[in-house]
């Protein structure tokens, strides 16, 4: 090994004996210093005279460079860097990391401690998990990280909320730059959440596919919104962010549940983005209304006609759920009649009608456990007839369907309505073969749900049908097969309308891509581009295209739409992947795909599975609503976009 100064590895000479910040000579006679060293890099040199040249000798490899005063130090300073046989180990920081390959195997290595790269941990450990900012100054935790690693210096509250705020802005910017490179739509679900202190915060979602063809879905602002709620109010949240991150001409839909406040909020929004030509179909779809909200006024609307039906069943669980000492009388009476004791009696809450219908099917389990401790418990007075035990029967039996579609509603990580028609669909059917039931009261509750049911699906099925058109299974096919048992006389008219807007959109993602203007894999895509076929002298058969164009009518052009329908469909399959499905097959159809991926991206629900069932609203934890409406929205979006990078569907 040389270096650029001429160095060499030869020892020297056995006369010299080098001493460090002096000189001597090749035969051992120390002379007077020159000057003193004062560069740190004489640490790791010992200087000598040979031969009248200056030279310094590694204390490590014994290599020997020229130490001329005009050479000054720099080639000393770079062998030291590069030295292999110098160990520069800091001993108060160095030590042996731990890991663990599974099968019994562990690997020890060098670990360094990084004091920064602690703090960030620290920080994301707190965003991910919803641990309050004050857990730094626990007593305990302090004790737990000192034992872990003596060299963290635990920081302060104010710290740590800094180095949140830091993650925060580094991953906004990120997903800012990430969703205007996007090139599709964008769905958005807004909902409003309550503090325990009463303010209200308006969360934003916003919900795409990518170019891999996988549904994601982000919040992007959590936004503190001062009273009174209006829809004036509400409007200019929503337009601030839409502009804010480029989104008024990349939103397709907004998804709101059902009150007037966003009814209003959202005809605002309309008339502000139709200025710019950029919602699809004129605005026709932009309105989606909350699916799993929809449902909830529908079953609730059926519940209040069977209150009283109902109401010894809720008593007689309200008694034997009380105390211990009763639900331990229960359990031994169950289990004197055989009956396994797998689930506990629940009482319903006024806000949650799935409660309700867990208690009645937990309860009709055991209906046989009632009478016999009426027996014993001269306190318990109220035992359900055998007539309302039916009546529980047939109740759960229907809401049994309400329960499970609200479930599939409120799903986020699969395409939404080429599912949910056909279940929306299910759910019409079933309320008009309740409306011809023998009982009065099942007939009196599908009435009032069938109420609420025209008065909201009218507008929202649109979305779900035009889907369920593009699902290669189900085609138009599903529409005439639907339609005819909700619609009855007027299916038709009713199928013809969903049609048309399907061909509407076609027309406006070709108006608006380049895809309109060429010829598709099947013919001309567009009957202007018949237009632009002139005569070339050069080419002979030049007349005979614009003879064959002469005598093809417009009428005989054939649209991407129109081979896509009339390609058979494919036989159901329960594992079939719709996205997987275009993501393939999409390049025959260039335009349809760009629609597909924006359709299949809207949600139907603002709510997540936990929320579905709820009338009560989202609450922020107590140890967040304390907290300043900037820091709390860093941790609630960081939150989603940090556990989209843990489970592996992190934006690039």
């Amino acid at each position: 090994m040389t270096s650029e100064e001429g160095e060499n590895f030869s020892m020297p000479s056995a006369g010299s004996t080098p001493i460090t910040g002096s000189t001597s000579t090749t035969d051992g006679t120390l002379v007077s210093k020159r000057r003193k060293l004062t560069s740190v890099v004489w640490n790791d040199f010992d200087k000598i005279i040979e031969d009248g040249q200056d030279y310094a000798i590694c204390k490590h490899c014994k290599g020997k460079l020229k130490a001329d005063s005009k050479n000054g130090t720099k080639h000393l300073h770079v062998h030291i860097d590069r030295c292999m046989k110098r160990r520069n180990v800091d001993i108060r920081q160095q030590l042996l990391a731990v890991e663990r390959k599974g099968h019994g195997k562990v690997q020890i290595g060098g670990f360094t401690f990084d004091q920064e790269m602690s703090r960030e941990k620290l920080a994301r450990a707190i965003i991910l998990h919803e641990y309050p900012l004050s857990i730094v100054d626990h007593v305990g935790f302090r004790d737990f990280a000192t034992s872990l690693q003596p060299l963290f210096k635990m920081v302060s509250r104010n710290t740590i909320k800094g180095d949140i705020m830091k993650i925060y802005e580094v991953e906004k910017d990120k997903m800012i730059s990430y969703l205007e490179k996007l090139q599709s739509r964008v769905a958005i679900t807004t909902d409003m959440w309550t503090s325990n202190q009463k303010k209200g915060y308006m969360a934003i979602t916003v919900h795409y596919i990518d170019e891999s063809w996988l549904l994601h879905h982000h919040i992007v602002r959590f936004v503190y919104v001062p009273p009174p709620h209006t829809k004036e109010v509400l409007s200019d949240v929503l337009m601030d962010f839409l502009l804010d991150w480029n989104m008024d001409r990349k939103v397709s839909t907004v998804t709101v549940d059902n009150c007037s406040s966003n009814d209003g909020m959202i005809n605002i929004l309309v008339e502000k983005l139709c200025l710019s030509d950029s919602l699809l179909l004129n605005g026709k779809i932009f309105h989606m209304r909350c699916a799993a909200h929809v449902l909830n006024l529908i079953v609730k609307e059926g519940l209040d006609v069977i209150e009283v039906e109902i109401e010894k069943i809720r008593e007689s669980v309200a008694y034997w759920s009380a105390t211990p000492s009763r639900m331990e009388k229960f359990e031994d009476a169950a289990r004197q009649l055989r009956i396994p004791c797998n689930k506990k009696l629940s009482l319903d809450c006024k806000t949650r009608w799935n409660s309700t219908y867990l208690m009645l099917s937990i309860a009709i389990t055991y209906k046989d456990v009632f009478p016999r401790l009426k027996q014993r418990e001269k306190y318990y007075m109220v035992v359900p007839t055998e007539e309302e035990w039916n009546m529980a029967k047939e109740i759960c039996g229907r809401l049994k369907l309400f329960y499970n579609i609200t479930e599939l509603f409120s799903g986020r990580n699969y395409p939404t309505a080429n599912t949910f028609f056909i279940k929306v669909c299910e759910i019409k059917e079933a309320l008009y073969d309740w409306l011809i039931c023998s009982n009065d009261v099942v007939k009196t509750m599908a009435s009032s749900m069938l109420q609420k049911f025209d008065k909201y699906w009218s507008g929202c099925h649109i979305v779900m049908a035009i889907a369920a058109i593009f699902d290669p299974r189900y085609k138009i096919k599903i529409l005439e097969f639907y339609f005819p048992l909700m619609y009855g006389s007027e299916a038709s008219n009713e199928i013809e309308k969903i049609r048309g807007m399907c061909y509407e959109l076609l027309s406006e993602y070709q108006s608006k891509s380049n895809l309109g203007q060429k010829t598709s894999s099947y013919g001309t895509s567009s009957g202007s581009t018949l237009l632009e076929l002139n005569y070339d002298e050069q080419d002979p058969l030049s007349k005979f295209d614009l003879f064959v164009h002469s005598t093809i009518g417009e009428s005989h052009t054939k649209s991407e739409l129109d081979y896509y329908l009339e390609e058979s469909i494919l036989p159901r399959n329960s594992n079939f992947d719709v996205l997987s499905w275009w993501k393939t097959n999409g390049i025959k159809y260039p335009t349809l795909q760009m629609i597909v991926r924006d359709i299949y991206a809207i949600p139907v629900s603002t709510v997540a599975s936990e929320s579905a069932f709820s009338t009560g609203g989202r609450v922020v934890s107590k140890h967040r609503s304390r907290l300043h409406p900037d820091t709390l929205e860093a941790l609630m979006c960081a939150q989603s976009w940090l556990w989209k990078e843990k489970e592996g569907n992190r934006f690039t």
